[in-house]
């Protein structure tokens, strides 16, 4: 009964997170995605949302209009490193992902 309780609890919260967050315009430009010198670049034109990023992922470059989010996990939750326009990070391989 108390898991249910807690589970009841962040459902919740998460849909008031999800209405009280203001909208966000999609970032114009690419996402520029390198992973090995033997595939071709990941490019992310305009990207909106939450994006997983490829398994093997080395760097990635931001060449939009907006900053982009750097998470250690598929569900672009918790902790995220800031990547400015014009900037680029190596990036967590395996299950990372970014939002714009």
């Amino acid at each position: 009964m108390r898991t249910r309780a807690v589970l009841v609890s962040l459902i919740a919260a998460g849909s008031m997170l999800g209405v009280a967050a203001p909208a966000q315009a999609a970032a114009s430009g690419d996402v520029v995605v390198f992973s090995t010198e033997a595939q071709p670049l990941d490019v992310y034109r305009d990207p909106a949302g939450c994006r997983q990023l490829p398994t093997v992922a080395h760097v990635l470059t931001n060449q939009t209009d907006g900053p982009v989010r750097i998470y250690g996990n598929p569900f672009c939750l918790g902790p995220s490193l800031v990547v400015q326009p014009g900037y680029g990070t190596h990036v967590p391989g395996g299950a990372g992902s970014f939002s714009a």
